[in-house]
């Protein structure tokens, strides 16, 4: 069984920056992509980006390309969003979810494990 922990959410000014963390038990997380969704009330979960086994490819969604970063450290199990230039629409909660694959996806549909998940509030 695979769990994923989320941390490092909070409060922030719109302009601010925030990493998020996500540690992952089990010995085969360097096997597979991992990605950032998020989920605001009312709206639909999107996906913010995602990192293939190695840490080599990204992928982000397009209302965060060029403000957000997705790194990995396998050795620690854990995944990373860092998180710049920060708005109010970038208000909601982050999930972190672990791949069926290596790389990884846009689809949710293509996620098999999630954290629970932690809230981001971005102040105007």
């Amino acid at each position: 069984q695979v769990q994923l922990v989320e941390s490092g959410g909070g409060l922030v000014q719109a302009g601010g920056s925030l990493r998020l963390s996500c540690a992952a038990s089990g010995r085969t997380f360097s096997n597979y992509a991992m990605g950032w969704f998020r989920q605001a009330p009312g709206k639909e979960r999107e996906f913010v980006a995602a990192i293939s086994w190695r840490g080599s490819i990204t992928y982000y969604g397009d209302s965060v390309k060029g403000r957000f970063t997705i790194s990995r450290i396998n050795a620690k199990n854990t995944v990373y969003l860092q998180m710049n230039s920060l708005r109010p629409e970038d208000t909601a909660v982050y999930y972190c979810a672990r791949s069926i694959g290596a790389f990884g996806r846009s689809s949710s549909a293509e996620y098999d494990y999630w954290g629970q998940g932690t809230q981001v509030t971005v102040s105007s």
